[in-house]
């Protein structure tokens, strides 16, 4: 069956719709401001990578494959053109949002970021003071001229442009010159208690101190202007399997020159004359459309730090303390729970301790002989990375697997790779060609003269910050078909040899792709029979075209599909014909949903699957990924309630997604439900 293009969302725009589910987060009222004005620095984030990524990708294929024809029927270009056109929407939409809502709520909750004209003489001194002390020493002027290019600028690096008149000390009438703000300094600065007026949290902004004295590193001369500008870069990874011999060499040679990839954006403030956005978009082979002017500052991410400067908690999100299992709570030794019954993690309302003890008991414990752990992202300070060290050292057999090519995270994990390999664990990097996206540990223990397997497998990362922020499931067991599958999945990653069959595991790039598609036509046989037939699944990301196609022929033969899909999805829901029978919503919350959880009715079996793969050609294709069946009846029943149910009755952070790509958001009648709210009291009460 060929499918119309019109039939399949463009991927970018679907990235940017969810950007705006994200932005109208922090446009309500009822949620504590500095939540708010964290909401509006994720979305900078994201339209960080979706530049550095995606955009950069439109680019290269615009360039080198003109008439590539995309999965919604476009050329590169015309989807460029509707990229750049929604982007600059959104983009003018945040910083208005920021101007006009969140600078005077923060201001009426006594947070206050000054502006240049509103510093009084005591708050004059004080800046000046700090400019002398902590910024001049550090700042390198750079005057443009024929001995002195214009430099090379880091990715995302915040940096000015000065326009001058006048000569040097050495008769050099350059008129424009460079000053980069190094990293190492604080974008937002704030004031002393007692040059805040009334108990306020007073702010300043780099770009503010530095504009009010840059005149003082051109001594001399006259500056007619000072603009900040900021840079977004390519910053996409590529190593070629055909030359490479060590990844881990080749990936550090392209990590150094990630900084300085081809330029894909440019943000200036919106007071910089024609003629210098001008000059920096010849510098940088930029047009038109690659620029953004913005009345704020050009990082709106640095803004993140602002609520760790401030202690109030009224202007935050309540804290809570994430529970643990029963069995756990009654202090029930972690192993002999786990053998106990298979134990089920929900993460954040459930701590992730128990994962972190799994690991810290077994490098401690005698009876362990071996641990063997797959790592995407884990974070630059890791206890589970320093269990596997001190495990490795006390002398257990120590099998990691570490993902050099998780985006953005090379740098982190290719330091880790190194400490691993020093104590003597062994480390091995996957199998070229295809990112180790599964979550699996296992660990190996002598009991009674056997050898017992532990086990656990993850849809989130072995990270433990976000496993505060984001919602994942967690299964730990000692069932033995599971653990063998494992092991075999271990053992196929490390060594050679053809992919055996698993009892109860699919796998990318092998069985998950079929599963998925067979358990689809499976409903539709049902749905033929006249019998009840249901597909409920929650994910990322939905794109892979079979995967669709197979969606929207059981649509057709009266299956009923509804899916959760938090971020991009490419399939058309309610389309007579075709999908009236799929709806699509998208939760944003407090956390970030990141569960993948895939239910079949099948003829009353419910299968009930977790997994660490969204519905994507790379996750199916490009990917080694795991999906593990829930067996326990008790598990099952709650995986159903927790990770689908509660999402399909929240009235107050769903979207509902419409035919054309675009989301309403569903509005509460009568009573309001919130997934998370409702789990977060439920676990942390």
């Amino acid at each position: 069956m060929s499918m119309p293009h019109d039939n399949l969302l463009n991927r970018e725009l679907g990235l940017l719709e969810f950007n705006r589910r994200v932005m109208a987060q922090a446009e309500e009222e009822y949620l504590p401001i500095l939540e708010r004005l964290k909401y509006l620095c994720i979305v900078s984030s994201n339209m960080d990578e979706f530049y550095e990524v995606r955009v950069a990708w439109l680019k290269d294929a615009a360039q080198n494959t003109p008439d590539r024809i995309l999965a919604d029927g476009s050329t590169p270009a015309e989807a460029l053109a509707k990229v750049s056109s929604a982007a600059h929407e959104l983009v003018r939409e945040q910083y208005r949002l920021l101007r006009e809502e969140i600078f005077p709520a923060l201001r009426a909750d006594n947070i206050i970021f000054l502006r240049r004209n509103e510093w009084d003489a005591a708050q004059k001194a004080w800046i000046s003071d700090y400019f002398f002390r902590e910024l001049m020493p550090i700042l390198t002027p750079i005057g443009l001229d024929p001995s002195h290019p214009f430099p090379r600028l880091l990715n995302k690096s915040l940096n000015f442009i000065v326009e001058l008149e006048g000569a040097d000390a050495f008769g050099r009438e350059s008129g424009i010159a460079i000053v980069q703000a190094p990293r190492i300094l604080p974008r937002v600065i704030k004031l002393p208690a007692e040059l805040a007026a009334d108990g306020a949290d007073t702010f300043v902004f780099l770009s503010s101190i530095l504009h009010s004295h840059v005149q003082e590193l051109f001594p001399g001369m006259q500056v007619k202007g000072c603009y900040q500008f900021r840079v977004t870069r390519d910053s996409d990874l590529s190593v070629d399997d055909d030359d490479v011999k060590n990844l881990r060499t080749a990936l550090q040679g392209e990590l150094r020159q990630r900084q300085y990839g081809d330029a894909v954006r440019l943000e200036i403030a919106d007071t910089c004359p024609a003629h210098m956005e001008e000059f920096l978009l010849n510098t940088f082979a930029l047009k038109k459309h690659d620029v953004f002017r913005v009345d704020g500052p050009v990082n709106l991410v640095r803004l993140m730090q602002v609520p760790d400067f401030v202690d109030r908690p009224e202007t935050k999100f309540a804290p809570f303390q994430a529970s643990l299992p029963d069995i756990l709570e009654k202090k029930t030794p972690l192993f002999e729970a786990i053998r106990k019954g298979d134990m089920l993690l929900h993460h954040p309302f459930q701590t992730f301790q128990p994962v972190i003890d799994l690991l810290t008991q077994a490098a401690s414990d005698p009876s362990v002989v071996a641990i063997k752990m797959t790592v995407y992202r884990t974070g630059t300070d890791s206890v589970l990375m320093e269990s596997l060290i001190a495990a490795a050292r006390a002398g257990k057999q120590v099998t990691v697997v570490v993902e050099l090519m998780a985006r953005f995270d090379e740098e982190a994990n290719i330091s880790w790779a190194t400490r691993l390999e020093d104590a003597g664990a062994h480390v091995v990097y996957g199998v070229f060609g295809y990112k180790i996206h599964a979550k699996m540990l296992l660990v190996v223990r002598r009991e009674e003269g056997l050898l017992r397997r532990y086990v656990h497998l993850g849809t989130g990362n072995y990270h433990p910050r976000t496993a505060r922020l984001y919602t994942d499931f967690g299964l730990m067991t000692c069932n033995e078909e599971i653990a063998t599958d494992v092991n075999d999945l271990f053992v196929q990653i490390t060594g050679l040899g053809r992919a055996g069959e698993l009892k109860h595991l699919y796998q990318s790039p092998f069985t998950l792709h079929n599963m998925i598609t067979s358990a689809i036509d499976r409903e539709i046989e049902h749905a033929q029979a006249g019998r009840p037939a249901q597909i409920i699944a929650k994910m990322n990301a939905l794109l892979e075209p079979q995967v669709i196609r197979a969606l929207y022929r059981a649509s057709q033969a009266g299956v009923k599909i509804t899916l959760i899909v938090r971020g991009v999805c490419a399939l058309r829901p309610g389309v007579e014909g075709l999908s009236e029978n799929i709806s699509v919503r998208s939760i944003v919350g407090r956390f970030l949903e990141h569960t993948r959880v895939f239910y079949f009715y099948n003829d009353k079996a419910e299968n009930l699957f977790i997994s660490s793969a969204d519905w994507m050609g790379r996750n199916f294709f490009r990917r080694i990924e795991t999906c593990v069946p829930i067996l326990d009846a008790k598990l099952k029943r709650r995986v159903i309630r927790e990770g689908l149910k509660v999402y399909l009755e929240d009235n107050t952070n769903a979207w509902e997604m419409q035919q054309d790509g675009s989301y309403r958001r569903r509005v509460a009648r009568g009573k309001g439900r919130c997934a998370q709210d409702i789990l977060l009291q439920e676990y942390t009460g």
